[in-house]
Protein backbone atom coordinates (compact mmCIF):
# COMPACT_ATOMS: atom_id res chain seq x y z
CA UNK A 1 0.00 0.00 0.00
CA UNK A 2 2.74 2.43 1.00
CA UNK A 3 4.72 1.55 -2.15
CA UNK A 4 1.78 2.38 -4.41
CA UNK A 5 1.13 5.63 -2.58
CA UNK A 6 4.58 7.06 -3.36
CA UNK A 7 5.20 5.36 -6.71
CA UNK A 8 4.14 8.40 -8.80
CA UNK A 9 6.33 10.78 -6.79
CA UNK A 10 9.29 8.39 -7.02
CA UNK A 11 8.83 8.02 -10.78
CA UNK A 12 8.54 11.79 -11.24
CA UNK A 13 11.69 12.28 -9.15
CA UNK A 14 13.62 9.82 -11.32
CA UNK A 15 12.37 11.57 -14.49
CA UNK A 16 13.35 14.96 -13.02
CA UNK A 17 16.83 13.62 -12.20
CA UNK A 18 17.28 12.25 -15.73
CA UNK A 19 16.13 15.53 -17.26
CA UNK A 20 18.43 17.43 -14.90
CA UNK A 21 21.44 15.34 -15.93
CA UNK A 22 20.66 15.70 -19.65
CA UNK A 23 20.12 19.46 -19.42
CA UNK A 24 23.29 19.86 -17.33
CA UNK A 25 25.32 17.92 -19.89
CA UNK A 26 23.85 20.01 -22.71
CA UNK A 27 24.59 23.29 -20.92
CA UNK A 28 28.17 22.16 -20.16
CA UNK A 29 28.69 21.22 -23.81
CA UNK A 30 27.29 24.55 -25.03
CA UNK A 31 29.40 26.49 -22.51
CA UNK A 32 32.58 24.69 -23.57
CA UNK A 33 31.79 25.21 -27.24
CA UNK A 34 31.19 28.91 -26.59
CA UNK A 35 34.48 29.14 -24.64
CA UNK A 36 36.43 27.45 -27.46
CA UNK A 37 34.97 29.79 -30.08
CA UNK A 38 35.68 32.81 -27.91
CA UNK A 39 39.16 31.43 -27.08
CA UNK A 40 38.56 31.65 -23.33
CA UNK A 41 40.75 29.83 -20.84
CA UNK A 42 39.84 26.37 -19.57
CA UNK A 43 40.06 27.64 -15.98
CA UNK A 44 37.41 30.31 -16.57
CA UNK A 45 35.21 27.80 -18.37
CA UNK A 46 35.45 25.43 -15.41
CA UNK A 47 34.43 28.19 -12.96
CA UNK A 48 31.40 29.18 -15.01
CA UNK A 49 30.39 25.53 -15.31
CA UNK A 50 30.49 25.22 -11.51
CA UNK A 51 28.25 28.27 -11.12
CA UNK A 52 25.76 26.87 -13.62
CA UNK A 53 25.78 23.51 -11.79
CA UNK A 54 24.93 25.24 -8.51
CA UNK A 55 21.96 27.02 -10.09
CA UNK A 56 20.80 23.77 -11.68
CA UNK A 57 20.98 21.90 -8.35
CA UNK A 58 18.91 24.60 -6.64
CA UNK A 59 16.31 24.32 -9.40
CA UNK A 60 16.30 20.53 -9.07
CA UNK A 61 15.70 20.76 -5.33
CA UNK A 62 12.77 23.12 -5.95
CA UNK A 63 11.30 20.73 -8.54
CA UNK A 64 11.68 17.74 -6.20
CA UNK A 65 10.01 19.67 -3.38
CA UNK A 66 7.12 20.46 -5.73
CA UNK A 67 6.89 16.82 -6.85
CA UNK A 68 6.65 15.47 -3.33
CA UNK A 69 4.01 18.05 -2.40
CA UNK A 70 5.58 19.41 0.72
CA UNK A 71 3.07 21.64 2.48
CA UNK A 72 3.62 25.34 1.79
CA UNK A 73 3.35 26.21 5.51
CA UNK A 74 6.29 23.93 6.31
CA UNK A 75 8.32 25.25 3.39
CA UNK A 76 7.62 28.84 4.41
CA UNK A 77 9.09 28.30 7.87
CA UNK A 78 12.19 26.54 6.52
CA UNK A 79 12.81 29.01 3.69
CA UNK A 80 12.21 32.12 5.78
CA UNK A 81 14.75 30.92 8.33
CA UNK A 82 17.25 29.87 5.65
CA UNK A 83 16.84 33.12 3.68
CA UNK A 84 17.30 35.16 6.84
CA UNK A 85 20.60 33.46 7.56
CA UNK A 86 21.68 33.65 3.91
CA UNK A 87 20.60 37.30 3.70
CA UNK A 88 22.71 38.25 6.69
CA UNK A 89 25.67 36.33 5.24
CA UNK A 90 25.29 37.96 1.81
CA UNK A 91 24.86 41.40 3.32
CA UNK A 92 28.11 40.90 5.19
CA UNK A 93 29.77 39.56 2.04
CA UNK A 94 27.97 41.47 -0.73
CA UNK A 95 31.23 42.29 -2.46
CA UNK A 96 32.04 38.59 -2.90
CA UNK A 97 28.69 37.94 -4.58
CA UNK A 98 29.17 41.06 -6.70
CA UNK A 99 32.62 39.89 -7.81
CA UNK A 100 31.35 36.41 -8.72
CA UNK A 101 28.51 37.90 -10.75
CA UNK A 102 30.99 40.23 -12.46
CA UNK A 103 33.24 37.27 -13.23
CA UNK A 104 30.34 35.51 -14.97
CA UNK A 105 29.53 38.67 -16.96
CA UNK A 106 33.18 39.05 -17.97
CA UNK A 107 33.21 35.41 -19.10
CA UNK A 108 30.27 35.75 -21.47
CA UNK A 109 30.92 39.28 -22.74
CA UNK A 110 34.75 38.97 -22.82
CA UNK A 111 35.48 42.66 -23.47
CA UNK A 112 39.16 41.87 -22.91
CA UNK A 113 41.27 38.73 -22.93
CA UNK A 114 44.35 37.31 -21.28
CA UNK A 115 47.40 39.14 -22.54
CA UNK A 116 45.58 42.40 -23.34
CA UNK A 117 47.06 45.57 -21.93
CA UNK A 118 44.30 47.65 -20.36
CA UNK A 119 44.02 51.10 -18.87
CA UNK A 120 41.66 51.53 -15.93
CA UNK A 121 40.34 55.08 -15.79
CA UNK A 122 40.10 55.62 -12.06
CA UNK A 123 40.50 59.11 -10.62
CA UNK A 124 42.17 57.86 -7.43
CA UNK A 125 44.12 54.87 -8.76
CA UNK A 126 44.69 54.95 -12.53
CA UNK A 127 46.33 51.77 -13.76
CA UNK A 128 47.81 50.43 -16.97
CA UNK A 129 48.69 46.74 -16.93
CA UNK A 130 48.54 43.48 -18.81
CA UNK A 131 45.87 40.91 -17.90
CA UNK A 132 47.56 37.75 -16.61
CA UNK A 133 44.48 35.85 -15.44
CA UNK A 134 40.78 36.39 -14.82
CA UNK A 135 39.59 34.48 -11.76
CA UNK A 136 36.13 34.14 -10.20
CA UNK A 137 36.59 37.05 -7.76
CA UNK A 138 39.42 39.11 -9.22
CA UNK A 139 41.67 39.74 -12.20
CA UNK A 140 45.45 39.54 -11.98
CA UNK A 141 47.21 42.45 -13.69
CA UNK A 142 50.94 42.92 -14.29
CA UNK A 143 52.25 46.50 -14.56
CA UNK A 144 55.27 47.56 -16.63
CA UNK A 145 57.30 47.73 -13.44
CA UNK A 146 56.54 44.04 -12.81
CA UNK A 147 54.09 44.66 -9.96
CA UNK A 148 51.28 42.09 -9.71
CA UNK A 149 47.96 43.77 -8.95
CA UNK A 150 44.84 41.92 -7.87
CA UNK A 151 41.84 43.90 -9.13
CA UNK A 152 38.25 43.00 -8.14
CA UNK A 153 36.05 41.96 -11.07
CA UNK A 154 33.20 44.19 -9.93
CA UNK A 155 35.45 47.25 -10.28
CA UNK A 156 36.37 46.24 -13.83
CA UNK A 157 32.69 46.58 -14.72
CA UNK A 158 32.20 49.79 -12.74
CA UNK A 159 35.27 51.69 -13.96
CA UNK A 160 36.07 52.83 -17.45
CA UNK A 161 38.47 50.36 -19.02
CA UNK A 162 40.12 50.68 -22.38
CA UNK A 163 42.32 48.26 -24.27
CA UNK A 164 45.67 49.83 -25.02
CA UNK A 165 47.10 49.05 -28.45
CA UNK A 166 50.59 47.73 -27.81
CA UNK A 167 53.47 47.23 -30.21
CA UNK A 168 55.09 43.79 -30.31
CA UNK A 169 58.28 45.05 -28.64
CA UNK A 170 56.34 46.70 -25.84
CA UNK A 171 54.19 43.57 -25.32
CA UNK A 172 57.39 41.60 -24.71
CA UNK A 173 58.24 44.16 -22.03
CA UNK A 174 55.21 43.03 -20.03
CA UNK A 175 56.21 39.40 -20.36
Amino acid sequence: MLEQEYFKEGLRTVVALIIFVLVSLLIRKLTRRYARRAELSEHRTHLITKYIDIVMIVLLVIVIIAIWGVKPENLFAVFSTAFTVIGVAFFAQWSILSNITSGVILFFTFPFRLGDVIRIHDKDFPLEAQIEDIKAFHTLLRTKSGELVTYPNSLLLQKGVSIVPVEKEEKEFYD
